[in-house]
């Protein structure tokens, strides 16, 4: 498990994610948790860099779509956003079950107002500490993400 895993600035969270692109096998499911403007997004960005994403690959919050999809690195990112959505009804109309069930990797944010993640899912709460600094927080739902969550864990702590 990350447990308050300190990001002193944004770069930090970036790299975070890019340590844990290295670990993630098609099919996990991660989901995020965070205030506006925690960092969520920063690390998906991290994680795209680290799975390879082409820099042309712009990826950004998927507040208003929903759902981006990005190709091009060693796996696919499908990237939720929940937070305007007000009714679980809702999701039935982006096909969330099926986007979960991809062969990539998907990052789901805001994903505690609805029950929408498999069993086994990897749950990173980020909190805003200051301005520049992250608290990173994770825990790992199910057998596999357990994996997940231990090994990031130690891979972070080799940066500090």
């Amino acid at each position: 498990m990350v447990k308050d895993y300190h990001c002193g600035s944004p770069e930090a969270t970036h790299k975070a994610g890019q340590v844990l692109a290295d670990l993630l096998e098609p099919g996990d499911v991660i989901g995020l948790v965070g205030d506006l403007g925690a960092g969520k997004t920063l690390l998906v960005q991290g994680l795209a860099l680290g799975l390879g994403m082409p820099p042309e690959v712009r990826v950004t919050s998927p507040t208003f779509a929903l759902v981006n999809e990005y190709q091009g690195g060693r796996l696919p990112v499908v990237h939720v956003d929940l937070y305007r959505l007000e009714a679980e009804s809702e999701l039935e109309h982006i096909g969330l079950d099926e986007l979960l069930e991809g062969s990539g990797v998907s990052a789901v944010e805001w994903c505690e107002r609805f029950p929408v993640l498999p069993e086994d899912h990897l749950h990173v709460t980020i909190e805003i500490e200051s301005e520049s600094t992250r608290s990173l927080q994770a825990v790992g739902k199910g057998t596999r993400s357990v994996a997940l969550a231990a090994a990031w864990a130690e891979r972070l702590s080799s940066l500090e």
